[in-house]
């Protein structure tokens, strides 16, 4: 499909959307599946073969299907509603977006988000997003899945910390419970949890006790733990690259942020030099009259 235009009116419906999806998120409390959303769009990206990313892919039966995207029909629907509204919208961009403002509603960090992505069909094989239940092959799993999108060790550790938010159902994993206290907070007590070991009530799949026994991913762990503004810097950061896999902002591309439209363009640059310059030469003029 055509890349959007991204102009003005884009810029206006992707601010009008991002106040619908702040509004729709706490109305129904469903930050969590529409950050998963944004994730599991996103993390099909696989930088050998240039396929898969944040396209909007996930709509269709044959990638909604996946085992591992059990449950995110009902976020499908969720952006619906907002997609009815702004029909000019790409769904890729629009389930990026769900993804940046679930984390923003919930007291988690401001991330830049920058649209134009494109709309795709072409649905990726399954098996390319994290499987909880390798256990002991956890680490190198998670390698294999995040080094595939193009992401680093610090990248794996800081978005694992995004199970802040939500939790696991038996219908969907095989799993049940959340993994922190306040699952509709967005803060660092995932690690926090994480280095106090098993806690009634609290979940620890394989892939978060990975991020323990890992010497490389454990110091992250700790930071984290110690430091909730060093995770929020690093998280937001970790969001933007998994955000934009399979999609390169073009610098034209304008960015929005709240309701505030900030747009810049070399056109409009262009426009403004000319204008000082035939002012400076028509002043000229003038004294030498």
């Amino acid at each position: 499909m055509a890349l959007p235009v991204v102009d003005t009116e884009y810029l206006k419906e992707i601010d009008k959307a991002r106040r619908d999806l702040r509004a729709l998120i706490a109305y129904k409390n469903c930050a969590p599946i529409m950050l998963r959303l944004a994730w599991h769009d996103a993390g099909t990206y696989d930088k050998n073969t240039k396929t898969g990313g944040a396209n909007g892919s996930i709509r269709n039966e044959e990638e909604c299907s996946h085992g591992s995207n059990n449950g995110l029909k009902l976020a499908i629907d969720f952006c619906e509603e907002v997609k009815a509204k702004h029909p000019k919208i790409t769904y890729a961009d629009l389930y990026q977006l769900a993804g940046v403002v679930a984390v923003e509603v919930t007291g988690g960090p401001t991330i830049d988000f920058v649209p134009g992505r494109r709309d795709s069909n072409i649905c990726p094989k399954e098996g390319r997003l994290p499987n909880a239940k390798l256990g002991i092959f956890s680490s190198s799993h998670l390698r294999d899945i995040f080094y595939r999108m193009g992401l680093s060790d610090r990248d794996i550790v800081a978005l694992s910390g995004g199970h802040t938010l939500g939790r696991a159902h038996p219908e969907r994993s095989g799993f049940d419970g959340p993994w922190t206290q306040e699952p509709l907070k967005f803060d660092n007590s995932y690690f926090v949890e994480l280095l106090k070991g098993q806690t009634e009530g609290l979940l620890k799949l394989p892939t978060d006790t990975a991020l323990l026994d890992d010497p490389d991913f454990r110091p992250y762990v700790e930071l984290y733990a110690k430091d909730e503004e060093a995770f929020f810097r690093d998280y937001a950061a970790s969001h933007k690259k998994l955000s934009e896999l399979g999609f390169a902002p073009r610098s034209s591309v304008f960015k929005v942020k709240d309701s505030t439209v900030l747009a810049q363009s070399a056109v409009g640059v262009a426009v403004a030099a000319a204008v000082v310059i035939l002012s400076y030469f028509y002043e000229v003029r003038k004294k030498m009259k």
